[in-house]
């Protein structure tokens, strides 16, 4: 009696490629360590500013050069990856970030952490493209790459969530620079594994990269976020409306250009299908809804309640957890019903949790805070991780880190604009409350700056007049953060009915996909 073994053809090894899956663990690591690195200085701040006495200029920019610079290289970088090869971009990238994370652990002067957050913002653009286009050429097998695409959603929308909890951790063990160190064993293991076990995958017919794009491109998205980041900061000043025109002058300039190129950085006319437009406008608003909550709960959680900064941080947890747990499956429920169903099901869901902020008060208890960043989580989940996998099956695998780019530029986008946009209504509402009698000018003028200067100025006054004071902002805080998320409610559900429409008569990939 004889018996055979059926060993793999080679067609079945090339579909189904072994070790691909040990590979993804790599590549979300890359993915979770960038997304980390973009919430984790924020607790770190004051102890930084205590070291490097930066101003209060240049403090803005080390928190956010990095999200800046991130955001105006993205595409730039994607291109990049198609000509040159996405798994040495990521390789070269990985030890980049892994040498800069030094740099800014040991920053000695404020000039020098401002620099070396930017270096880390042009490693981190090269890093997050690569991982889902390669994703895009790991797995061919669509419902396998459902789940890769969810997993990879899952730990960039969780990502943000857990830096604080991660940041306060280190720092009541370590010193601020220790944020940046965690990511060398990371970034090692990353070369290491990525070496033997990714494949390269690029465009054979890309074309040069134009360098006059990437300019325009980056002046472009950095000009409109600073823009709106300064409006949401201190108003609308000429400096922000200048840097915003700037920036649209550049991203018109950039439109009209890649329109002409034979081989363009970025492939406008993807745009033309109403599928694709519809999920990356459907992946920016998830964010901008996620990060939006996400950021001003800190500040209430943190100066309105009185809690620790790790315990604010674990009280942000089932945003990432509900991310998580739906990213896993959204792929699977969206072949079983549909997908504008799912997308317009998680931004209806986002929306209602920003609806039900409108009602909560400086005592709101946790049970219904819990829940709201639950249910954002959990439509985020839903509807990032779908828009993601549309967006990167809509086009051919040689412009597979073109496509990326798309899908990380709408979240860097929807990141900032959730912060400034939502943070512009904040500020305005928070600006005009009455300041208690009796308080100085200048302590109430601090106060009318922000929360935190409020808590500030008023340790320095007489307890009854600080504990008005700060009585006084804390509410006014609670005001705006009601309206605030009224507003993100509104904008919310709109864009689910947008989405509905949109997408409607949009699949997923269901068959199998030859390399």
């Amino acid at each position: 009696m004889s018996s055979t073994v059926q060993r793999p053809s080679r067609t079945d090894e090339t579909l189904y490629r072994p070790g691909r899956w040990i590979a993804l663990a790599v590549l979300v690591l890359a993915v979770l360590l960038v997304a980390v690195d973009a919430t984790v200085l924020g607790l770190a701040t004051p102890f930084l500013s205590e070291d490097l006495k930066p101003s209060g200029t240049q403090l803005l920019w080390i928190g956010d050069v990095y999200s800046f610079v991130i955001a105006g290289l993205l595409v730039s970088m994607g291109s990049l990856g198609d000509r040159i090869g996405r798994k040495k971009l990521l390789l070269v990238g990985a030890v980049a970030f892994g040498a800069v994370s030094v740099l800014n652990a040991y920053a000695t002067t404020p000039e020098m952490m401002i620099l070396a957050r930017a270096l880390l913002g042009v490693a981190g653009a090269t890093l997050m493209p690569s991982t889902l286009a390669l994703i895009r050429n790991i797995f061919h097998d669509p419902k396998e790459r459902s789940l890769a695409i969810g997993i990879w959603g899952a730990t960039a929308s969780a990502g943000a969530a857990v830096g604080p909890v991660v940041g306060g951790f280190l720092l009541e063990h370590f010193w601020w620079g220790s944020v940046f160190l965690i990511n060398l064993p990371v970034m090692a293991v990353l070369v290491l594994v990525g070496i033997k076990l990714l494949p390269e995958s690029k465009n054979p017919v890309s074309g040069p990269w134009d360098l006059i794009s990437v300019a325009l491109s980056l002046v472009g998205i950095v000009g409109v976020v600073y823009g709106i980041k300064e409006a949401a900061t201190h108003g609308l000043t000429w400096e922000a409306g200048a840097a915003a025109l700037i920036g649209l002058g550049a991203l018109y300039g950039f439109v009209r250009r890649q329109l002409t190129l034979p081989a363009p950085l970025l492939d406008m006319r993807l745009f033309r299908h109403r599928g694709f437009s519809g999920a990356v406008l459907a992946d920016l608003l998830t964010i901008l809804g996620l990060s939006g909550l996400v950021f001003f709960l800190s500040q209430f959680l943190q100066l309105v309640q009185g809690r620790e900064p790790f315990e604010a941080g674990l009280a942000e947890l089932p945003a990432a957890i509900g991310a998580v747990a739906t990213g896993l499956i959204a792929g699977t429920v969206a072949r079983r019903f549909s997908v504008r169903s799912v997308v317009a099901g998680g931004l209806a869901a986002v929306g209602l949790a920003l609806a039900t902020m409108t009602m909560i008060s400086q005592s709101t208890g946790y049970p219904l805070l819990g829940a709201a960043l639950l249910f954002v989580g959990v439509g985020a989940g839903f509807s990032f991780t779908v828009t993601a996998d549309i967006i990167l099956s809509s086009v051919p695998k040689e412009q597979a880190g073109s496509a990326s780019a798309v899908s990380e530029t709408a979240y860097e986008l929807g990141a900032a604009l959730g912060i400034a946009l939502l943070g512009s209504v904040v500020t305005g509402v928070y600006r005009d409350f009455a300041t208690p009698h009796g308080v100085p000018s200048q302590a109430a003028s601090a106060a009318h700056e922000s929360l935190g200067g409020a808590v500030d100025a008023a340790g320095a006054l007489p307890q009854h007049q600080g504990a008005a004071l700060v009585g006084a902002a804390q509410e006014a805080f609670v005001d705006g953060l009601r309206f605030a998320t009224g507003v993100g409610a509104a904008v919310l559900l709109a864009t689910a009915v947008a989405a509905w429409f949109l997408l409607r008569g949009q699949k997923l990939e269901d068959g199998l996909e030859h390399p």
